[in-house]
């Protein structure tokens, strides 16, 4: 890899970083990823082409206001917790992973301003893009997706967006509906779901982030370039499927994909590839039947096999043109014995694993 071209710092009004604790003693013929990685301590950091950086945005806001089941919060770091037990070689394959150099920033502070976590999300996002370093996002509920596409807005250059996902997220954004004073309490105002807000109007929130990149003033997604992969037709509306299909955009039914998932994820990130786009991948695990993934903030018994969706993971990692990647929706307040974290866990590390196995950028 190239020297450095850029920095990036985690400033501890910003993150709070990640305190790395190994499951066992350390062992010089068994080391574990979690001894390979930087964890960043607010200082900046230099940032090579094609270096993965783990990102936390443990915020749920959006869920609340979505109306679905809150949790996802508590994933960065329990996906962390499995995620650093792991091996850093992966010997079918010959990866090493500790070539990666891999960056954790920690988790970005976040409270009940969805809106201004997003911001933040997306300077982060696009410093690491401008070094052309590899963003890795813990999510979050699906919310993350916007703060993330803001890193690309900001970078003033196109983006496609493959979505692993088992809805489409353009939801309409909310108006509040402001509480009497002396009722308020401190609490966040509840919303109305007849909010018709667009772009910068309303409240986002998890069912909404690839309507607002579509809406987005500053910079438009154009809607040719969001695909959407795995979704279910009980979960989609009638206008919410008019809408991206008047832009332009591809939806895949979970029965066209099922056990051929790879085969259109690559398809439609050739697509976006001719189209002069880096690609933006995102993983939401409500896309997998919840057999494989229970953990999740809205559960599918139809969903695609967890396994199917960690080989597409390792090939999002392969492919030269995915520029960024997230997984998203983990609920460890609904999961068993860490099934859901250490599934996500073994998505970021088969990223990783088709990263390390791209060509050095030079």
């Amino acid at each position: 890899m190239s020297a450095a071209s850029t920095s990036v710092a985690a400033p501890s009004t910003r993150f709070e970083p990640y305190r790395y604790q190994p499951g066992a003693p350390p062992r010089p013929d068994d080391p574990r990823l979690g001894e390979c990685v930087t964890f960043s301590t607010g200082d900046p950091v230099p940032l090579s082409p094609g270096q993965p950086v783990v990102i936390g945005f443990p915020q749920d806001e959006g869920v609340r206001r979505n109306f679905g089941r809150p949790g996802a919060a508590e994933a960065p770091r329990e996906i962390r917790r499995w995620l650093y037990r792991l091996s850093p070689w992966d010997v079918l394959r010959g990866a090493d992973l500790t070539r990666l150099r891999l960056l954790d920033l920690g988790d970005l502070r976040c409270d009940a301003n969805l809106e201004a976590g997003q911001q933040a999300l997306g300077e982060v996002v696009a410093k690491v893009l401008a070094a052309r370093a590899v963003p890795v996002v813990l999510g979050g509920g699906h919310e993350t997706a916007f703060g993330h596409f803001l890193g690309y807005a900001a970078s003033g250059g196109p983006v496609g967006i493959i979505n692993l996902d088992a809805h489409l997220d353009v939801r309409p954004t909310l108006t509040p509906t402001p509480l009497p004073s002396e009722e308020r309490g401190g609490k966040s105002a509840p919303l109305s779901s007849e909010g018709r807000g667009v772009g910068g109007e309303g409240l986002g929130h998890s069912g909404s982030p690839f309507r607002q990149a579509m809406e987005f003033a500053a910079a438009p997604l154009r809607g040719e370039r969001y695909a959407c992969l795995g979704v279910q037709p009980h979960s989609v509306s009638r206008d919410h499927l008019v809408y991206v299909l008047q832009r332009g955009a591809t939806v895949r039914w979970s029965a066209q994909v099922r056990d051929s998932l790879c085969q259109h994820f690559n398809q439609e990130r050739e697509r976006l590839t001719r189209a002069g786009c880096p690609v933006y991948v995102s993983l939401d695990a409500d896309v997998a039947n919840c057999a494989d993934v229970p953990g999740v903030s809205a559960p599918n018994p139809l969903g695609l096999s967890g396994a199917e969706l960690i080989a597409c993971a390792r090939l999002a990692g392969e492919s030269p043109n995915v520029t960024s990647f997230d997984v998203v929706e983990v609920n460890p307040a609904f999961d068993r014995d860490g099934h859901s974290a250490r599934w996500a866990a073994l998505v970021v590390w088969y990223f990783l694993v088709g990263l390390a196995q791209r060509s050095p950028e030079r």
